[in-house]
């Protein structure tokens, strides 16, 4: 019997919103109470302080939020994270539990009308569950039973390629090495990450331009620069502690410019928790300059700050790094000749920003010479995302801020080890390299045909030719574009799995047969034969790192995520696989061995991270070699416009998170730091605008986009007068993914265009 038709979009009940200013600092005495708030309701006083003692400290856990660095020497005893840290760790150390009777209680049709919200208090998953063919429960399941069920599914595939296997950003180097061994032994590079949803952008246009698919700074090189440009991203809320870095990058003397649609608390003023002065005080302005860029006009803004630097430079003569240009670059006189093609009358007109304020900016470029550009998803979910990226390149090695201290490329990755996953082989698309070394140590005949990224994996199970469906980790409907597409993708599936430490949307929008597999936490103890074990994750910043969990788990059937793994491969696999799985699983040693062993960079794996330091990967850029590129120079690029091509009643519509969100966790209904509270169904929208179209303050809204002649509707928002660029808006996801096409994405990099979609706004009747 098939299953009702069931919910794959949050909850479209309104919660009550209450409305105040937008507030003028971030962190401060707020952004404490808030912390331990979260952590104290969630996880009891007393544990709660011996908790956060140890998040992020040596001896401890890495958060299982964002990938921001830990300072490399000293750690604050006080506490070395930030209020949405805290507010990660309550998530995952919550006393609330999911056991087998809730979900006797409740059918998935009930539960996918709640919200995401909603979902995600519910609690610690606590067993293994199967939920059955037109069943409408899940129901407890053994593990042994859970393993037999997957391998008897993988085994039946006609071809490997039958199968996905997603990877999100939380998982350990261990795991995830064990995982993307397991994919290429079976026979598929099918290794879609969330990667392909946020920062492919960056890894295809840093690759293309630097060598390297990863930024080139370190934490330390803050403190350094002369010039911090922040564009496209939203610190205090999404990476709260690099405010810390910015904040000491003012009191050297450095410069900070943003660049961005909206004006963010975070981006105005800081006050430091940990700073007595600045809690007694305004705290620190962080931001010289603030450039309010249109929606995805960032290259206009670029180009135009690149051509009066030129005019500069051909009177002055020492604001390009001439000699950097010279002997490590090339294209130089092709990117000044496209430049001449544009008018810088129109360029400002399209930008957004006036003159005057882009005159500012420009002499601070001028003058400094150890600039970084930090960025996020504003820049990289566009359909002309890598060009994006490659135009700050250009900006930077016109001024040799490349391989220096103080200077480099900075985009700042959300989950606490995506990065990690990439470096340690989750890639859709295996290398030669890659390739030789799994056949030498492993035997292997690793497949050479790329994979599916994540929107050609959502296509291939919508079209029946992807019959499985695995995740370690995330909350996959809820993260992808075009929910109801993927949704009815997700269902048509044999099987889908989730490997997860709690309840999400994607476990009730499932295939025809669905497993969860509970897993151990990052803050949680990971024993084995009575001894501690402890897994390594990379930061932003390419340092590897060790984490040892500290909680005891939040029940007895909790299996961690290399040991799933590995039990998963070896039942499928069976007897005749050479690799040893439960060997590796039992023992993380082993799997760190064998990464030394495969990957570069990685020698003395388990030496250099047992001494507590960890230890950074090689990385190319920040040595200014770019041996690997054509001629052995980093590439300026030719980076052209882009062409939304919007009628009079088109808006431009990025999503964006709230203050009380990580990615798809909902912390809370409150997003403070822009006043809004007890509401996440809202739409930022430029008082002039509702002004055009008699839109009231707090009226209820659809929200319309049409692509190749489908309309998706995201219904019932709640308008907010806001500062933001005249045709442009601003609402949250995962409410607005509905509205991003599956078939519109970046050029070369896949990845949805959710920071620029174009929609219509209807009055809702």
């Amino acid at each position: 019997m098939a299953r009702p038709k069931l919910n794959a979009n949050t909850s479209e009940e309104f919660t009550g919103i209450k409305l105040t200013g937008p507030a003028d600092f971030a962190a401060g005495a707020k952004g404490v109470q808030v912390a331990l708030e979260h952590a104290i309701s969630e996880m009891g006083a007393i544990r709660a302080f011996k908790t956060l003692a140890k998040l992020n400290q040596k001896d401890g856990f890495d958060c299982p939020g964002c990938a921001w660095p830990d300072p490399d020497d000293k750690r604050s005893v006080l506490g070395e994270y930030c209020e949405n840290g805290a507010k990660a760790l309550a998530e995952e150390a919550t006393l609330k539990r999911v056991e087998p009777s809730f979900f006797q209680k409740y059918t998935i049709q009930e539960l996918s009308t709640w919200s995401d919200f909603q979902l995600g208090k519910s609690g610690r998953l606590t067993h293994p569950m199967v939920l059955r063919e037109g069943s409408q429960h899940y129901e407890k399941i053994e593990w042994d039973d859970a393993f037999d069920l997957m391998a008897n599914q993988l085994q039946a595939l006609e071809n490997p390629n039958e199968a996905v296997f997603y990877t999100s950003g939380r998982s350990s180097n261990e795991a995830a090495f064990l995982y993307g061994l397991f994919c290429r032994a079976y026979g598929t590079n099918n290794m879609p990450d969330c990667s392909n949803m946020c920062h492919e952008s960056s890894g295809v246009g840093l690759s293309q331009t630097l060598g390297i698919g990863k930024g080139s700074v370190v934490l330390n090189d803050f403190p350094q620069a002369e010039l911090v440009v922040v564009i496209g991203q939203n610190p205090g809320t999404n990476h709260p502690r690099m405010l810390s870095a910015l904040k000491d990058c003012k009191k050297n003397g450095g410069k900070i410019i943003a660049i961005n649609p909206l004006e963010e608390a975070g981006l105005k003023r800081f006050k430091n928790p940990q700073s007595p002065k600045d809690m007694l005080s305004r705290g620190t302005e962080i931001t010289d300059v603030f450039l309010q860029v249109k929606i995805n006009e960032d290259i206009a803004l670029l180009k135009v700050i690149m051509k009066k630097l030129y005019e500069i430079q051909k009177i002055d003569g020492d604001v390009f790094d001439v000699d950097f240009i010279q002997n490590k670059t090339e294209h130089y006189e092709a990117l000044i000749s496209d430049l001449d093609k544009y008018s810088t009358t129109e360029l400002i007109e399209r930008s957004g920003v006036d003159e005057k304020t882009i005159d500012q900016a420009v002499q601070l470029f001028a003058e400094r010479q150890k600039i970084i550009i930090c960025w996020a998803m504003g820049l990289t979910q566009h359909k002309n995302g890598v060009d994006n990226i490659k135009e700050c390149v250009n900006l930077l090695l016109l001024k040799g801020s490349i391989g220096k201290d103080g200077a480099g490329t900075c985009p700042v990755r959300g989950h606490s080890n995506v990065q990690g996953d990439r470096s340690v082989g989750i890639v859709h698309k295996s290398s030669p390299a890659l390739t030789a070394s799994l056949k030498e140590s492993f035997d292997i005949d690793a497949p050479q045909a790329p994979g599916l990224d994540t929107v050609h994996s959502i296509m291939a199970m919508y079209e029946g030719k992807a019959k499985v469906f695995i995740a370690l980790g995330g909350n996959f409907v809820s993260a992808a574009s075009d929910t109801n597409y993927t949704a009815e993708a997700l269902q048509k599936c044999d099987l889908t799995v989730s490997i997860s430490t709690k309840l999400n949307r994607s476990h009730l929008i499932a295939g025809k047969v669905s497993l969860i597999l509970p897993t151990l936490g990052r803050s949680e103890m990971d024993r084995s034969k009575g001894k501690n074990r402890f897994v390594t994750v990379e930061n932003s910043m390419g340092k590897v790192h060790k984490s040892e969990g500290k909680l005891k788990p939040a029940s007895g059937h909790l299996m961690s995520e290399p040991e799933i793994i590995a039990k998963i491969a070896s039942r499928t696999l069976g007897p005749e696989s050479k690799v040893p799985w439960i060997e590796m699983s039992n023992n993380y040693d082993l799997i760190r061995d064998k990464i030394a062993e495969v990957l570069i960079g990685f020698d003395s794996y388990n030496k250099r991270v047992k001494n507590g330091e960890g230890f950074y990967l090689p990385n190319n850029a920040r040595q200014a070699d770019f041996s690997k590129l054509p001629n052995g120079k980093a590439q300026f690029s030719i980076c052209s416009l882009p062409d939304h091509q919007l009628s009079e009643d088109d808006f431009l519509l990025m999503t964006i998170r709230s203050h009380d969100q990580f990615n798809t966790t909902i912390y809370g209904l409150d997003d403070r730091y822009r006043g809004v509270y007890q509401e996440r169904r809202v739409l930022f929208m430029n008082p002039e605008d509702m002004l055009k179209y008699s839109f009231e303050k707090l009226q209820v809204v659809d929200i319309v986009s049409e692509y190749d002649g489908i309309i998706r509707v995201a219904p019932k928002f709640l308008v907010i007068p806001y500062a933001i660029p005249i045709q442009n808006l601003a609402c949250y996801f995962p409410e607005a993914n509905v509205l991003v096409p599956i078939n519109h994405f970046a050029t070369q990099s896949n990845t949805p265009i959710s920071k620029s979609i174009k929609v219509k706004v209807r009055a809702n009747k």
